[in-house]
C-alpha cells in the first residue's frame, strides 16, 4: 500500500521533447504538431527505485470500449448514476523524471482565478481525486508495465505502443549527469 499522497505534476517542455527525440512512444506537447495546449501531465509512481510520471489524457472513442489491461486505467466519475469516462492514465507512455523537471499542479481554486481556470482546476481535482482513492492500482499497474516491458514478457502489440524505459532512464541520467557537472 502507498502511504504517499499522490498528487498531479506537469512535466517541463523541453525535457519531454528531448525524451521524444529517444522515442516515439513519448507523448507529444510540441506546438509544432498542434499539441501546445495539452502539457504532459500526470501522477508520479516510483518502479524501479525510480520515480515516473504517468501521463494522464483525454479519453477517446476507442476508450470507451477498450477492455481492462494493465497499461492503462480508466478514470470515471458517477453521473447520475451512470459512470462516465473523463481520462485515462497510460502508463505505456509513463516517463522517467526528476524533481528538476518537473512541477506541482495547483488544483486549489482561488478566487482570482479567471473563470477558465476555475474549471480546469475543478476536472483536474476530479482527476486528482480520483487518483488518490485507485493509489493502490495506479501504482500496481505501473510496476506491471514497467516489468512485462523491460523483462521482455509483453505482448508484440503493447511493446509497439510502449516507451522504451531503459533507454529513457539513460536519457534522464545524462541530463542529470551535465546538470551536475554545471553546478560544480
Amino acid at each position: 500500500m502507498m502511504n504517499k499522497k499522490l498528487s498531479l505534476y506537469q512535466v517541463d517542455l523541453k525535457y519531454n521533447r528531448d525524451l521524444a527525440k529517444y522515442d516515439e512512444n513519448v507523448l507529444s506537447v510540441s506546438p509544432q504538431i498542434g499539441k501546445s495546449g495539452r502539457p504532459f501531465i500526470g501522477v508520479l509512481v516510483m518502479v524501479n527505485g525510480k520515480e515516473y510520471c504517468a501521463p494522464i489524457s483525454s479519453p477517446k472513442p476507442k476508450h470507451e470500449t477498450m477492455p481492462k489491461n494493465f497499461d492503462y486505467l480508466k478514470i470515471t466519475e458517477r453521473i447520475n448514476g451512470k459512470e462516465k469516462l473523463i481520462a485515462v492514465i497510460n502508463f505505456n507512455n509513463m516517463i522517467p523524471v526528476h524533481k528538476s523537471v518537473i512541477k506541482k499542479m495547483e488544483v486549489k481554486i482561488f478566487k482570482n482565478d479567471p473563470p477558465n481556470i476555475k474549471t480546469h482546476k475543478r476536472f483536474l481535482a476530479k482527476e486528482l481525486d480520483w487518483c488518490q482513492k485507485n493509489a493502490d492500482v495506479i501504482q500496481k499497474n505501473a510496476q506491471k508495465t514497467y516489468r512485462m516491458i523491460t523483462e521482455g514478457k509483453a505482448k508484440p502489440g503493447l511493446i509497439r505502443r510502449c516507451c522504451d524505459f531503459k533507454k529513457l532512464e539513460a536519457v534522464l541520467e545524462k541530463r542529470l549527469a551535465a546538470l551536475a557537472k554545471t553546478t560544480d
